[in-house]
C-alpha cells in the first residue's frame, strides 16, 4: 500500500485519543481568545450609543480580535503539524491571508469608522484572493435539474457568496449574544458533522472558531461587557463562508455547500428580508438602522437574551435538518431549506404581529 494512501485512510479514523488532544487544544485557544478579550476591555475601543443602538452606555468594541488571533494561532499549529487536514497550501496560505486581512480592516474600521465602500472593496479582495488560490463552487444541485456544472460562472457564484455571507453575519451583529451564540452552535454542529464525513480542514477550522467564540462570548452575553466589533463579524462572516466552500467537497456534486447556509439560515432570512424590504422602500440599504427582524422584535419588549436565545433554538432546529440533508439524495438536498424558510416565515408573522401590537412600522421615525 502507498505510503500516500495509508495516510489518508488513517487520517480518516478519529480516534478517542486524537479527539482529546484536539477538544484539550481547543480549551487551550478559548482561553487565549479570553485573554485577548480581557486585554481589549482594559484597553478600549468605545462604541458610543446612537439613536440607531441596542445599548445605553459606552461599550467596548473590538472584542471579535480575540477569535481571530485564537483562530490563527490554531491555523498556524494546523499548518505546521496536520498535514492531513490541510487545504493544498496556495490555497491554505491565500485563505487565511485573506481573512487576516480582512481582519485587519475591520479593526482599521472600528476604530475609524470606515465608509461601507472602503469596506466592501476590502472583502472583494480578500474574495478574489481565496478564488485565486482554487477555493471556489464547480457544481450546484438544482431540483428538478440535477446537479450542473457551473464552469465561468462558478468564480462569480463564490464571490456572490463570500460577500454576501460576510456582511449578513456583519448586519446582523446587533445585539448581545445573538450572533456569536448562533456560529458557535452552528460551528459545533459543522465540526461533528465534518468529522464523520472526514472533511478534517473544515473538522478542525471549525472547531477553532467555535474556540476562539467561546472564550469570547461569556464576555459578550447580555448584559455585554464588550462587543464583537468589525473585526470579530466580518472575520466570523468571510471563514463561514469559506467553510461553506471547502464542506462542498465533501461529496462529488458538492450539494453540502448547503450545509452551512442551512445551518445559518435564520441570520441569512433576516438579513435577506432586511435588504430587500429596505430596496423595496427606497431607503438607504447601506445605512445602520434599527429594523431588522431581531431588532424589531427586542424592540417590541422581547428580552435581549430572548431574542437572541431564539436565534441559537433557530441553529439547533436546522441541525436537525441538517442530519436529514445528509440521508437524501442530491437531487433532494436543496429542498430541505423550504422548513427552514417556514420557520422563518412563522417568526416573521409574530414579530409582524407584535410590532402591530406595540405601534411600531419598518419605516423608522
Amino acid at each position: 500500500m502507498r505510503p500516500a494512501l495509508r495516510r489518508a485512510i488513517a487520517a480518516r479514523e478519529m480516534t478517542l485519543h486524537a479527539f482529546l488532544i484536539h477538544l484539550a487544544a481547543a480549551l487551550g485557544l478559548a482561553l487565549v481568545s479570553a485573554l485577548v478579550v480581557r486585554l481589549m476591555i482594559a484597553y478600549p475601543i468605545l462604541d458610543h450609543p446612537n439613536a440607531r443602538s441596542s445599548h445605553s452606555r459606552p461599550t467596548p468594541r473590538g472584542g471579535g480580535l480575540g477569535i481571530v488571533v485564537a483562530f490563527t494561532l490554531g491555523m498556524g499549529v494546523l499548518y505546521w503539524q496536520a498535514e492531513f487536514a490541510r487545504l493544498p497550501g496556495p490555497q491554505f496560505l491565500g485563505v487565511i491571508g485573506a481573512a487576516l486581512a480582512i481582519a485587519a480592516v475591520s479593526l482599521w474600521d472600528d476604530a475609524r469608522d470606515l465608509r461601507f465602500a472602503v469596506k466592501l472593496a476590502a472583502q472583494a479582495v480578500a474574495a478574489l484572493v481565496a478564488i485565486g488560490s482554487g477555493l471556489e463552487l464547480q457544481r450546484l444541485a438544482v431540483p428538478g435539474l440535477g446537479v450542473i456544472q457551473l464552469g465561468a460562472l462558478g468564480p462569480l457564484l463564490t464571490l456572490f457568496w463570500i460577500l454576501g455571507c460576510t456582511n449578513a453575519v456583519n448586519f446582523m451583529d446587533g445585539l448581545d449574544g445573538l450572533v456569536g451564540g448562533s456560529v458557535f452552535v452552528a460551528m459545533l454542529i459543522l465540526c461533528a458533522i465534518a468529522g464523520h464525513q472526514g472533511g478534517w480542514f473544515v473538522y478542525l477550522a471549525s472547531l477553532m472558531l467555535a474556540a476562539g467564540l467561546l472564550g469570547f462570548l461569556p464576555f459578550n452575553l447580555h448584559p455585554a461587557r464588550i462587543f464583537m466589533g468589525d473585526v470579530g463579524s466580518q472575520f466570523l462572516g468571510f471563514m463561514v463562508a469559506i467553510l461553506a466552500v471547502a464542506a462542498a467537497r465533501f461529496d462529488a456534486a458538492e450539494v453540502t455547500f448547503m450545509l452551512v447556509p442551512l445551518l445559518l439560515f435564520g441570520l441569512f432570512f433576516d438579513a435577506a428580508f432586511t435588504l430587500i424590504r429596505r430596496a423595496a422602500m427606497g431607503l438607504n440599504i447601506t445605512a445602520a438602522h434599527r429594523t431588522h427582524l431581531y431588532q424589531m422584535a427586542q424592540r417590541t419588549g422581547l428580552g435581549v437574551r430572548q431574542v437572541a436565545a431564539v436565534h441559537w433554538g433557530f441553529v439547533l432546529a436546522h441541525g436537525l435538518l441538517a442530519w436529514a440533508f445528509l440521508r437524501l439524495d442530491p437531487g433532494l438536498k436543496p429542498l430541505v431549506l423550504l422548513p427552514a424558510l417556514g420557520l422563518q416565515v412563522i417568526w416573521l408573522a409574530y414579530v409582524r404581529a407584535r410590532m402591530m401590537r406595540a405601534g411600531l412600522s419598518w419605516r423608522e421615525s
